[in-house]
């Protein structure tokens, strides 16, 4: 019976369709270590992590520590989902896709996505149970007939034991059917007591090089529901900008880029553009276009200028010595005297 980790762990919502998803990653770099990752998310908002190869799990919203505090046991149910139980389980798993698939021991990738969304609204429930094995669809649960799916020819085998299992079915779609749209609706009240945590970014200004775009990077900020644009005066643009993605960081919040070409902006121009950062449709931080402001990993023009300017009278040097001494060597040739070689330095 292939057991699911089974993880209660939710976030604030604010729209009325909600999305609980849990994702499982196992790679196995050597063959009797298996580092096992687990990813909580609701709302597009990441909740915990846990990471099996360090035994650590980690909160990242209020309400879930709290849930933790007053849920004890399932937060040993967890861990042992983390540390023993999936670990064990993906190992054979990866051990029979290496013997289907024909393929030597190394590094294997087995993932697994478990997701149910809720509409508040019509209490309709959407939900997925899918496997991945080096980056490519491998098994999907279907169902509307409760029947596992091979995605390639090499998970027939295990499908088939799959689908044998009658009770395993069953508990799979009641776990998505039933008991995650459960624990979704848990959540919302749950976090009604518990004030909306919103943490600021710091806004800062970045540029590689003197004729690259200027990165407006904003860092810190939870949720992930946030705005990061350039205006010109006082307008939002959109030519010569590009955005980059919203990107987690290890604490729970998020970062995210805006890039602008200034190519063609002239140095007076500068003034008229600001970067905006807007938190939940609010606005809270502006940084101006300013060179003062902008910071890169360049050196400073002074402190290479003088290396350049001594090698550079250095090299002239040389040169001329070199030139003077093969002239002085040519003209004690010709009157059939020696020359003695001296080095110059």
């Amino acid at each position: 019976m292939m057991v699911l980790l089974l993880f209660y762990l939710f976030s604030q919502a604010s729209s009325e369709n909600h999305a609980l998803t849990v994702f499982v990653t196992a790679s196995s770099g050597l063959s009797n270590i298996l580092d096992v990752q687990i990813y909580t998310m609701v709302d597009d908002n990441s909740d915990a992590f846990c990471d099996g190869s360090n035994k650590t799990v980690k909160a990242n919203s209020d309400w879930v520590k709290a849930f933790f505090h007053d849920n004890h046991e399932l937060l040993e149910f967890y861990r042992n989902q983390c540390f023993e139980h999936l670990p064990n389980l993906f190992r054979g798993m990866i051990a029979v896709l290496n013997e289907n698939f024909k393929q030597p021991e190394g590094n294997h990738i087995l993932q697994m996505i478990l997701s149910c969304a809720l509409d508040e609204e019509t209490q309709n429930v959407k939900a997925v149970l899918q496997f991945g094995y080096n980056a490519e669809d491998f098994m999907i649960l279907n169902l509307d007939n409760l029947t596992w799916v091979a995605l390639q020819p090499q998970a027939i085998s295990i499908k088939v034991a799959w689908n044998a299992d009658i009770a395993g079915l069953m508990f799979h779609r009641k776990l998505l059917t039933q008991m995650c749209p459960q624990w979704l609706k848990g959540s919302l009240d749950i976090m009604k007591s518990i004030p909306p945590r919103t943490d600021h970014p710091s806004l800062s200004l970045l540029q590689r090089l003197p004729f690259s775009p200027v990165s407006c990077h904003a860092t810190g900020f939870y949720p992930n529901r946030a705005l990061l644009f350039w205006r010109k005066d006082g307008e939002e643009i959109h030519e010569n900008v590009d955005h980059g993605e919203i990107l987690p960081n290890n604490d729970g919040t998020f970062q995210m880029r805006v890039y602008l070409n200034i190519s063609s902006i002239s140095p007076e121009d500068w003034r008229r553009y600001d970067c905006v950062f807007q938190l939940i449709a609010k606005e809270e931080k502006i940084i101006k276009l300013d060179e003062a402001s902008i910071r890169t990993n360049r050196e400073r023009t002074s402190n290479i200028t003088i290396p350049i300017i001594a090698t550079v009278i250095t090299f002239v040097l040389v040169s001329i010595a070199a030139a003077a001494g093969y002239v002085l060597y040519k003209r004690n040739t010709a009157h059939g005297t020696g020359f003695e070689v001296i080095s110059v330095t």
